[in-house]
């Protein structure tokens, strides 16, 4: 295994969140088809499913056939719309990680329709391959060795010849901990899950994925804290947790994002990973964002704040089913599409028109949830230059915790933030909490009592 080789971001890319804004990114991406993410125009990114059916060696000619149907459909919008560019995703289903075989032909199909599309009009497009973390569950050997760490290693290797420009993953080191602490609103276990355990497998991961990007050519894109925040999300949404635990799960969960780009990563960060604008606000990397459109897939209390520094706007994971008006997909491409007009519009008025585009957006979400709260972007420059003020993960998750809680107190105190009742006094438990965190990760570790964790899995 490679020896990890990881750069701490010290500082933030935006002193200010003037210039903090969608389109622009301090270090813009350019794919192989030109291209620019980042470079002052939002693209679509549109992802998209499967209909309910089994995904076996029997329906491979089905399963490759809907595949080359949803993206031909996406493809004759985006002709229809004259989008300026977009960008594909393809997460692979669990049975497709499982035979990388058929996660790889899923990608090529895919590739060769929207091949046909830059082809027939001159019109750049990216396809980003999301291989499905499958290290979990009872078989699972060892994170970084044995079956399960070989055939996502065997995806990601093969994702550059099968037509992928850009490589990501939702990676789950450390998610069996933080599944438990989501249960019980545990804030030590939390931070100790996303800045103990995540960061120590996503550096050797990340180290793995960039070098593979270097060997084919793949630009190894980023992770997203979906399996950590947006569970904490989703079941606050369902008012089975508290929505400021939520909250600070979510910038908590920026700590552990940030080691991919530290590790090699460089963007666009995945959409469903909305701690991405604290990552784009410490390095400057290009993000890709889900809010309103995202509603196919899951609720949530920011479809619109999500927006405000988006590079990418992208619907999350819509099944190909029938709609009135045609395929999910294509239709829910067509929402993104004129989301994205909307965006370069204010772009092409100038930065004054941007900024209040975006502060729209802000200000339309920001004051009725915590977790709509810390996504302001002047909130989230400030919170991300206290994060990388601390030394080493832990101290950071730490920071980000306590740094939350204050600012979400803050802005509740002075009317802006509306809590109930309940929250405040979840609020005043959490910042209680927060207060007798433990004081470094070693404390964190021996302290750590989790009947699903196995430290061998971790070389611990």
């Amino acid at each position: 295994m490679a020896v990890v080789t990881r750069t701490v971001a010290r500082g933030v890319a935006y002193a200010t969140a003037d210039d903090f804004v969608f389109g622009r990114a301090a270090r813009p991406v350019t794919t192989r088809s030109g291209l620019v993410i980042g470079g002052g125009t939002v693209f679509p990114e549109i992802n998209f499913t499967l209909p309910p059916m089994l995904v076996t060696d029997a329906t491979m000619a089905d399963v490759l056939a809907q595949y080359r149907a949803i993206a031909e459909g996406i493809c004759e919008r985006a002709a229809a719309l004259q989008v300026p560019g977009f960008v594909a995703e393809i997460e692979t289903l669990p049975p497709m990680t499982f035979h990388p075989e058929w996660g790889l032909a899923v990608c090529r199909t895919v590739a060769d329709v929207l091949g046909e599309f830059e082809a027939a009009h001159g019109v750049p497009t990216a396809l980003r391959l999301t291989p499905n973390d499958i290290r979990e569950g009872r078989d699972l050997e060892h994170l970084w060795h044995g079956r399960h760490w070989d055939l996502i290693m065997e995806v990601c290797a093969g994702a550059a010849a099968a037509g992928a420009d850009l490589l990501a993953i939702e990676s789950v080191g450390g998610k069996e901990v933080h599944d438990e602490a989501v249960m019980y609103c545990d804030l030590a276990t939390a931070v100790t899950a996303l800045t103990v355990l995540a960061p120590r497998d996503m550096e050797r991961l990340w180290t793995a994925i960039a070098a593979i990007g270097a060997d084919t050519g793949a630009t190894p894109a980023g992770d997203t804290a979906c399996g950590f925040a947006n569970t904490a999300m989703v079941l606050a949404e369902r008012h089975y947790i508290p929505r400021v635990f939520a909250a600070v799960v979510r910038v908590v969960a920026a700590v552990r994002s940030l080691v991919a780009v530290e590790c090699g990563a460089r963007g666009p960060h995945t959409d469903c990973g909305y701690e991405g604008v604290y990552v784009k606000a410490v390095t400057g990397t290009p993000v890709a964002m889900e809010g309103r459109t995202a509603a196919c897939a899951h609720f949530s209390p920011v479809g619109n704040v999500a927006g405000c520094v988006a590079d990418l706007w992208s619907n999350e994971s819509v099944q190909n089913v029938k709609l009135l008006a045609g395929p999910a997909p294509s239709v829910s491409f067509e929402q993104l599409a004129y989301d994205c007009r909307l965006f370069n519009t204010a772009t092409a008025r100038g930065p004054a028109a941007a900024r209040a585009l975006r502060d729209l957006h802000s200000e339309s979400d920001a004051g009725l949830d915590p977790q709509a709260w810390v996504l302001r972007p002047d909130v989230v420059v400030r919170l991300a230059g206290a994060i990388v003020t601390a030394d080493g993960d832990y101290a950071r998750g730490v920071t980000a915790a306590r740094a939350t809680l204050e600012e979400l107190r803050r802005a509740h105190a002075a009317g802006e933030l509306a809590l109930d009742g309940r929250e405040a006094d979840w609020l005043d438990a959490l910042s209680r909490a927060a207060d007798d965190l433990p004081p470094d990760a070693a404390a964190a570790l021996a302290g750590l009592d989790s009947e699903a964790f196995d430290p061998k899995k971790y070389d611990l």
